[in-house]
């Protein structure tokens, strides 16, 4: 060969080779990248190619699939009860791609997912089309319709778990939104999906309350504040004195007094009867006493001060502030800086009562493939202890003692063991706005204890006490725990 033509042949391999050497790094390195980018409409194309599958409670589907005629997108999601299960599936897109559990688990939905490989290599051989897998929750039903129900047009959240396992049993929101009206790529799906936005709804439909919205906890964080109290030892006997004048000044203030909503009895009063009444001064004064670091401490036993908290839905980071001594003691009745989620008020009454165990909540209790093999199944983790089973026996006695003689008799139910406690938290500046009702509960029978509850609602025309919270978040939470209970039959 001459010269001039090993020259041309040398080039040409080294074409070949580079060729080569950019194909297998598209395809090997970068191809997560390209696959993931969200340019790429043939993932897009891919996902809607097939009918999804399902997210299902109790059995059965609460979404489905439907042929579409928007363009490349043959199939696009559909849900039944669309607004009251919204805050637990999210939605699924055409235009504005997915969230919550249709974003987490896309994977098995879509047919994708790499643990669904024995799946695709059948249906491959077999010549049938991918099917997605489903994706089973601990949700219950008549539980969710109860909390959904109960709230009602009023704006506000349920969270109710089961307190053995963790399991999230309902998880409700208000108001809510039906993710069908903008599951497609119409004009009308997306007129449907600005609608829902703050900008132009400033209820904001789309929030998740029960997950991603923190308020002020205001009485119910009185429990924490009762359980560090006996875990540190201040006080070992729920009915014994506690020292606790009247009034009741600030530390480090001149002379500014925490006020009791109402004539109460609260001078030295004992645990037992300062939840019954929710003595402001009895618990401002034990989280002074006790001092920022032990109520921190105790209040992160029970999940404040987390980010990770993954149902797997992550769900906003309650906070127990660091704080000064005047601000720590109002933070021990819940107010000041004390922000806590739904979902966390729902794990506070649930480790009191499991005994003071908390379990990790989730609400999914496995993945499973087309042909019903399941490919994931969650096994219950135990979180944190924040009681030793004598103390949250003591603080189970006195939640009880709410229920049956105190602020939350609305929450009784015959034959039942109930525990709770009512709170009415400040809100806006100066308190000039409604104040919010809440409740958190727990209903116990021969068998255990299937649920703990809890209920906010964002405002109410009551009058400003404790009773709000009575009136308003006690019956919901009595309506879930029924439910549940009824389940259980």
């Amino acid at each position: 060969m001459n010269k001039p033509l090993r020259r041309v042949a040398i080039f040409c391999g080294l074409l070949v080779l580079a060729l080569l050497v950019r194909v297998n790094w598209v395809q090997f390195v970068q191809g997560d990248e390209l696959k993931n980018d969200p340019h790429n409409r043939r993932v897009a194309i891919e996902r809607y190619s097939t009918p999804r599958g399902n997210i299902i409670v109790d059995g059965k589907a609460i979404t489905g699939s439907t042929t579409t005629d928007s363009g490349d997108f043959k199939y696009k999601r559909t849900y039944k009860n669309g607004k009251m299960w919204a805050p637990v599936t999210g939605y699924a897109s055409q235009a504005f791609d997915a969230n919550q559990l249709e974003k987490l688990n896309d994977g098995i939905l879509s047919g994708t997912d790499d643990r669904l490989f024995f799946s695709r290599t059948v249906d491959m051989f077999t010549g049938s089309k991918q099917k997605g897998g489903n994706v089973v929750t601990t949700l219950d039903a008549k539980a969710q319709k109860a909390a959904f129900d109960g709230l009602g047009n009023q704006k506000g959240a349920v969270a109710a778990i089961n307190p053995e396992t963790g399991a999230i049993l309902a998880l409700a929101s208000t108001p809510s939104y039906d993710p069908s009206t903008f599951a497609g790529m119409s004009n009308k799906d997306a007129e449907a999906y600005l609608a829902l936005q703050k900008k132009k709804n400033p209820d904001e439909p789309m929030l998740n309350r029960a997950l991603r919205q923190t308020y002020p906890p205001g009485s119910t964080f009185k429990v924490v504040t009762a359980s560090a109290a006996l875990e540190n030892g201040l006080y070992d006997d729920v009915d014994s004195h506690t020292r606790s004048p009247l009034p009741y000044t600030l530390p480090d203030t001149s002379g500014i007094e925490l006020k009791n909503e109402g004539n109460i009895p609260c001078k030295n009063a004992t645990l037992r009867e300062a939840l019954r009444v929710s003595c402001n001064t009895v618990f401002g004064k034990i989280s002074a006493d006790l001092g920022n670091k032990k109520m921190m401490d105790e209040a992160e036993k029970f999940g404040f001060n987390n980010p990770g908290i993954n149902t797997p839905v992550r769900a906003s980071e309650s906070i127990f502030p660091k704080d000064n001594r005047p601000q720590n003691a109002m933070a021990g009745i819940g107010q000041a800086s004390n922000r806590a989620t739904p979902l966390q008020m729902a794990m506070v009454a649930s480790a009191v009562a499991n005994g003071g165990k908390l379990m990790k909540p989730y609400m999914v209790d496995s993945l499973v493939a087309p042909n019903l093999n399941v490919v994931q199944q969650h096994t219950p983790q135990e979180m944190s202890q924040p009681l030793s089973p004598e103390n949250a026996q003591k603080v189970q006695s006195i939640m009880e003692t709410v229920v049956k003689s105190g602020t939350g008799t609305a929450a009784q139910l015959p034959g039942v063991t109930v525990g709770g406690k009512t709170g009415t938290a400040q809100h806006g500046e100066n308190n000039k706005d409604n104040p919010y009702a809440w409740f958190i509960s727990y209903a116990k029978t021969d068998k255990g204890t299937p649920v703990a509850v809890a209920v906010v609602i964002e405002g109410s025309d009551t009058l400003r006490d404790d009773i709000a919270g009575g009136r308003l978040a006690a019956p919901v939470a009595k309506d879930v725990m029924r439910a549940v209970l009824e389940g259980e039959k």
